[in-house]
């Protein structure tokens, strides 16, 4: 699949990425240019580089990154000429259909070719895929991208009605994916296609829940068991850096909340008491002639207001004090992406052979 060259050359499909919602795929052809609102480039001038590069533009209005196409960066690229499956019902699809290197498999309902991709790596070429597609228009279309990803000899495409025709093999695949309108008329064809020596695995990409229960109802008649069905949803994840600071430092923060609240209250209780002794003192004076005796506030009480100590704080203790700590926190974002299907897994368990079989052999 595709090129495994350091260096771009001329004829190979390179991944363009310009920002995270704007990914296309290049042909690359000397002679040709390309023009986006991060600039302008020669297709000759990308000759040469390594993958991966970042190359800024001729006019000076950007730059873009060049990558090595993988079945991730096509999904997120291709041109879509239907609605397309998505890595994260991908890579569970391939999870629990068991598909790994040198599987066979069916899938129906090739449309842009996202899902074909994946399983082409990952079945490699001692697997084999036998995808079929109604509309003959896309059939083709994605025979001809099969072939220049270098996919020929992995995948066989046939322009086929499966639901009506069945399928091209029988007992020979792994595992079977149907993303189909009405896979229900296709679950018989299927059973034929699997094979019969050991257990293997089927799954429906349906976007309705009607389609689950009606495809749910063939399983169940065509001897399917461990039927079982999954909403794949996409929860992001925010994440940001906190900063924590030690224990002691807010043991010491809170002494000093402490102390500035008993030095108020201190200094509230003094204030109260000179005020009790100059309205004493006043009283005094009226009874000695009317006369009011000049006071003098004694040196004693200021010294019990003002001498109340404040949190003693050392200059150089900052310098020693332990640094914040960093930590990472994640929250979760209220808005879920929404769903594309729902997927319908079941498994195929081979009947024993009955005994009068085994008498005869």
């Amino acid at each position: 699949m595709w090129s495994s060259a350091r260096d771009v050359a001329a004829g190979d499909l390179v991944i363009i990425w310009q920002t995270r919602e704007l990914i296309q795929p290049l042909l690359i052809t000397p002679g040709k240019d390309l023009n986006s609102r991060f600039g302008y480039y020669r297709h000759a001038d990308l000759v040469g580089i390594p993958y991966g590069s970042k190359v800024g533009s001729r006019n000076g209005k950007g730059f873009i990154h060049v990558l090595r196409p993988t079945p991730e960066l096509w999904t997120m690229a291709l041109p879509h000429r239907t609605q397309i499956l998505y890595l994260a019902d991908i890579a569970f699809i391939t999870s629990w259909l068991d598909i790994k290197r040198g599987s066979s498999v069916i899938e129906a309902g090739t449309g842009s070719g996202s899902f074909s991709h994946s399983i082409a790596r990952t079945i490699g070429s001692v697997g084999h895929l036998w995808s079929y597609e109604f509309h003959e228009a896309r059939a083709n279309k994605a025979r001809e991208e099969f072939s220049l990803h270098g996919m020929a000899d992995i995948v066989t495409l046939t322009h086929r009605n499966v639901c009506k025709d069945g399928f091209t093999v029988e007992d020979t695949v792994d595992a079977v994916f149907l993303d189909l309108p009405a896979p229900w008329d296709a679950i018989e064809h299927a059973k034929k296609a699997l094979k019969k020596t050991s257990p293997t695995r089927i799954c429906c990409f349906s976007p309705c829940m009607e389609q689950v229960l009606r495809t749910v109802s063939a399983l169940n008649d065509s001897g399917f068991t461990d039927i079982t069905m999954f909403e794949t949803l996409l929860r992001p994840h925010e994440v940001h850096q906190l900063s924590l600071q030690p224990l002691t430092l807010a043991v010491e923060k809170l002494k000093k909340l402490e102390q500035k609240r008993e030095n108020k209250r201190q200094h509230q209780i003094a204030r109260s008491s000179k005020r009790k002794r100059d309205d004493l003192q006043e009283t005094d004076a009226d009874n000695v002639g009317g006369k009011r005796l000049r006071t003098q506030e004694s040196g004693d009480e200021d010294v019990s207001i003002r001498d109340i100590p404040d949190a003693v704080v050392d200059p150089g203790q900052s310098a020693n004090q332990p640094s914040p700590i960093k930590l990472s926190v994640s929250k979760v974002s209220p808005d879920v992406r929404g769903h594309t299907s729902y997927l319908t897994f079941a498994r195929l368990v081979p009947t024993a052979p009955s005994k009068s079989v085994a008498i005869q052999e």
